[in-house]
């Protein structure tokens, strides 16, 4: 891994299967806070939102004057209250997790601030990283646990080369900040006339093993435009698009690949003759 990261202050620089290095601005202190308050105000808004739900259906509003202390207990089923805990300790201890993993690396603040979770080497988080680098979160926020404060994360970040928090270290992620500047806009790639067929293999094949059902004709329409634009842009514009284009295709897919053959733009000219392939079949 070392061989593949260079680090300077403010950039992670990882070396693709391409070999061509692709500079990542790393989530700055403040992004990373109000993301993160962003968070959490949703969250306890949420559970404050399924606690009330939950004790109106149990009738402690109902009005008679006696007090919610006063109404526990009496006539309500012990269900509600079983899922109710249940429910308040999944929005507790699974926001995070279950929005980055199901938001290719993102929560409602880190899209808000435009901000991503990635792997250390430039792939999309799976759910154990998501898991994994909120399951120390706790942690990260001490002093603080039901209001965090992130003391120990906040050190940790300024100590730490990468910005990387507990949690990160030990699920070897990162938090960057995607900027639209570093690689031509979708319009800009796909204007030009077509340059190239899109079924001609340029890079040795990357083998993948996943479902493609969950693909569209919108996907593959942007994943052939590429091929067939791609000899317009220049090297790195070309490795930053192909990344820019596999990366939200692969948090769906969830593929299967070989990580010592594989690279993004084969990883399209897979999935587009995977695609292509399957829509024969069924015709």
């Amino acid at each position: 891994m070392s061989a593949q990261i260079i680090e300077t202050e403010e950039t992670l620089i990882i070396e693709t299967p391409e070999r061509v290095p692709l500079a990542f601005a790393l989530a700055s202190i403040g992004n990373r806070f109000l993301a993160v308050a962003i968070d959490h105000t949703i969250q306890y808004l949420s559970i404050a939102v399924v606690a009330f739900i939950f004790l109106f259906a149990a009738g402690l509003f109902s009005g008679d004057g006696e007090s919610i202390v006063d109404s526990l207990g009496i006539d309500t089923p012990n269900w509600i209250y079983a899922v109710l805990i249940i429910v308040l300790f999944a929005l507790f201890s699974g926001y995070f997790a279950f929005f980055e993993w199901w938001w290719d690396g993102q929560t409602p603040g880190k899209r808000l601030m435009k901000l991503r979770v990635i792997r250390e080497d430039g792939r999309p988080i799976t759910l154990w990283e998501a898991i994994a680098r909120n399951l120390l979160r706790i942690f990260d926020a001490i002093p603080g646990f039901v209001i965090p404060i992130y003391s120990i994360g906040l050190i940790v970040v300024f100590l730490n080369s990468r910005d990387q928090r507990v949690g990160d270290m030990f699920a070897g992620t990162v938090v960057i900040r995607e900027r639209t500047d570093e690689a031509p806009t979708f319009a800009e790639t796909f204007s030009n006339p077509v340059a190239d067929a899109a079924f001609r293999r340029v890079q040795p094949r990357t083998a993948f093993d996943a479902g493609i059902s969950s693909i569209g004709d919108r996907e593959i329409e942007i994943v052939e435009s590429f091929l067939r634009r791609r000899w317009d842009l220049t090297d790195r514009q070309r490795i930053w698009m192909a990344w820019r284009i596999a990366l939200p295709i692969m948090f769906r897919l969830k593929p299967q690949y070989d990580a010592a053959t594989f690279t993004y733009e084969g990883f399209l000219e897979e999935l587009l003759h995977k695609y292509h392939a399957k829509q024969r079949f069924l015709n």
